[in-house]
């Protein structure tokens, strides 16, 4: 039944799934109702699903643009689903940004494998990353994709090592004067962000743990899924699910690593585990298999989403 609904991409997907988000982002945000009197809080929110909104479009394009996915829906569907398992995603506003501009960064490298315009997407790619390492410090690991997508196609040239320091540069000089004009601190700045803290102990309840417990176990298996059967993928496609994957264990590294830890920063890992679960779905062409993988996640998902209201 899933499968047969998400297996063409039709305008009826994108509609289903975007009014999805817009009753769980708005079913999320009515548990605390206060910013319905505040036109500020009111315009955050806005944004905030406007984001979101545009999070959905730019990750269905990478994979489109990049062949690592058929004309189906899988990927918007994996990928709502994916987040519905950390419902305080939708307050977390540095998140959303960082991963936005995350994404921006990988649709740079992924399609770095054209070798059309190499420098121009080395260099989006950095800055990017480095923008998104303003709203989360952490995010600030992601170059070592960059340098990743530089040794995988255009290791020979050295000038394209040097372009993401000249990233790190103009990122640097812009962030300056921005401290300059509204004076604050943008040594102090950094200085509070760049930390490290291993501890995992900040659950509030037992359902934010089991959400996570869950995650990590559906992850496994996509993970898993995607490495031991890469070798039977096309050639093609190869060294862009390599940097898939790459980009997993790297979130998966910011998470650990970051300081004011919460379930939240597993969204910058949803992205990569949304292509690896759409890739698995397309590779095992048993409709059984695939119909009790979606059944399974879809509720998994409605369960720790509403757990955690």
């Amino acid at each position: 039944m899933i499968t047969s609904v998400f297996k063409k991409s039709t305008p009826l997907n994108y509609s289903l799934v975007v009014i999805l988000i817009l009753v769980f982002f708005f079913l999320f945000q009515i548990q605390e109702p206060s910013w319905i009197s505040s036109y500020f809080l009111g315009f955050q929110k806005l944004s905030l699903l406007c984001f979101i909104l545009a999070s959905f479009f730019l990750i269905n394009f990478i994979v489109k643009k990049n062949g690592l996915s058929k004309d189906n829906g899988y990927t918007i569907f994996f990928y709502l689903l994916f987040i519905l398992f950390f419902p305080t995603i939708f307050n977390n506003s540095n998140v959303i940004y960082a991963n936005f501009f995350l994404l921006l960064a990988l649709r740079r490298l992924i399609s770095l494998q054209s070798l059309k315009a190499s420098k121009e997407k080395i260099f989006d790619a950095s800055f990017w990353i480095l923008v998104a390492s303003l709203f989360q410090f952490w995010c600030i690991l992601f170059l070592i994709l960059v340098f990743i997508s530089i040794i995988f196609h255009v290791s020979r040239d050295y000038r394209n090592w040097v372009l993401p320091f000249i990233a790190l540069l103009a990122v640097a000089l812009i962030f300056l004067l921005v401290s300059l004009v509204f004076h604050f601190n943008a040594f102090e700045f950094f200085d509070k962000r760049a930390v490290v803290d291993f501890r995992i102990d900040y659950f509030k309840n037992n359902y934010e743990n089991g959400a996570l417990s869950i995650y990590v176990a559906v992850a496994l298996f996509f993970v898993v899924s995607m490495i031991t059967t890469l070798s039977n993928r096309p050639q093609i496609v190869h060294t862009s699910y390599k940097k898939v994957v790459a980009c997993f264990f790297i979130a998966a590294v910011v998470y650990v690593i970051s300081p004011d830890k919460s379930n939240d920063l597993l969204l910058f890992s949803i992205t990569p585990l949304t292509i690896m679960a759409s890739s698995h779905v397309e590779y095992v062409q048993q409709k059984l298999n695939n119909e009790i993988v979606f059944y399974v996640l879809i509720c998994c998902s409605l369960f720790t989403f509403f757990a955690q209201l």
